[in-house]
C-alpha cells in the first residue's frame, strides 16, 4: 500500500490521541495540564528551558504532545488538551471565533528562513524577497521539501506559493516533495536531498544534521512567525482545567514568563522574543 502524506498526517493524529489516553490514565500527585503545541517549540528546545521554569515557579506539570498546529487545534476541538500553543493566527481567530477557545494571547515571535543547499541550484541565495525565491525554486524546479502536515509552518508556506502564483500541487512527486511529517524530519529529507526548504529559525538554530544545508533567503516581512497561546473553551468542554491553564497563560505572559522566553538562546543566539502586551498588528 502507497504511504501518502495524508495517510501520514492520520497516522500522526492517531498516535497524538493515544499519548492523550496514556497521559490522561496516569495516576499523578501533582496537578498537570495537557498541551497541545507545535513541532517547533519542541524541536527548538524551547520547552526544556520553559517549561520546568513554570513548574517551579507553581507547582504545576505541563504535558506536551506536539503536533502540527493543525493537528493541534483539532485536538482542542475535541476538548483533549486544556490549552494550545501554536503558531498560525489566521487559524487561530478562527478557533476562537468558532467557539473552541477562548483568552488568546499572542506570547512570542520568531521568522520562517528559507533553507538550501549551498550549491543553490535556484540561484535564490542572499534575497530579501521570498516569493521571488519561490518562483525560481518552480522555474528551475529544484528540489524543495514540505512539511505537508497542515502545521503553521506548512499553512505559511502554502501562502507563499499562492502569492507566487504557484499550484505547487501540481507537482507533488517530482520536485515538490511532501513528507508529511515535523520540522525535524523535514529538515533531515532536506539534507539528504540536498532540498530546499521553509523551516522556523528555532527549529533550524536547534537542528544538528545540517550536511551541505544553510540559510540562503530571510529578512521579508512576509517571513514573521506569531505564536499565540489559547485556552480550550470550558463551555464547550467542561472538563478542561480552566484554574491550571489559566495559570500556565498567565505566567506565559507574565514578566517571569517573558523573561524566560527570551532568555532562551542557542550558541549566543536568541531564539523567541517575547510580545505580549504589544499594539495588536
Amino acid at each position: 500500500m502507497t504511504t501518502t502524506p495524508r495517510t501520514l498526517v492520520a497516522a500522526m493524529i492517531g498516535a497524538a490521541a493515544l499519548l492523550l489516553a496514556a497521559l490522561s490514565a496516569r495516576a499523578e500527585d501533582k496537578p498537570f495540564i495537557t498541551v497541545a503545541s507545535t513541532t517547533s517549540t519542541q524541536d527548538s528546545g524551547l520547552f526544556e528551558d520553559l517549561l520546568p521554569a513554570f513548574t517551579k515557579a507553581t507547582g504545576v506539570e505541563v504535558h506536551v504532545v506536539a503536533v502540527g498546529t493543525g493537528q493541534a487545534m483539532m485536538i482542542g476541538e475535541r476538548g483533549d488538551a486544556d490549552v494550545l500553543l501554536v503558531h498560525d493566527k489566521p487559524s487561530e481567530l478562527k478557533f476562537v471565533a468558532a467557539g473552541n477557545g477562548v483568552d488568546r494571547r499572542e506570547v512570542m515571535y520568531n521568522d520562517f528562513i528559507l533553507i538550501g543547499p549551498r550549491h543553490d541550484p535556484a540561484g535564490v541565495a542572499g534575497g530579501k524577497d521570498i516569493v521571488a525565491a519561490f518562483r525560481k525554486i518552480a522555474a528551475g524546479k529544484a528540489a524543495f521539501t514540505s512539511r505537508a502536515d497542515d502545521s503553521g509552518t506548512d499553512k505559511a508556506e502554502k501562502r507563499l506559493w499562492q502569492e507566487a502564483g504557484i499550484a505547487v500541487k501540481d507537482f507533488s512527486g517530482a520536485w515538490y516533495k511532501e513528507t508529511g511529517s515535523g520540522m525535524g524530519p523535514t529538515l533531515n529529507t532536506a539534507a539528504a536531498m540536498g532540498a530546499y526548504a521553509l523551516a522556523d529559525r528555532g527549529t533550524w538554530l536547534n537542528f544538528k544534521n545540517r550536511r551541505e544545508l544553510g540559510i540562503v533567503v530571510e529578512g521579508d516581512r512576509r517571513l514573521f512567525n506569531q505564536y499565540g497561546v489559547i485556552l480550550v473553551n470550558p463551555a464547550k468542554h467542561p472538563h478542561v482545567k480552566v484554574a491550571l491553564g489559566e495559570k500556565f497563560i498567565g505566567w506565559l505572559t507574565s514578566p517571569a514568563g517573558q523573561g524566560t522566553i527570551a532568555g532562551y538562546k542557542i550558541n549566543g543566539e536568541q531564539l523567541f522574543f517575547p510580545d505580549y502586551g504589544k499594539p495588536a498588528s
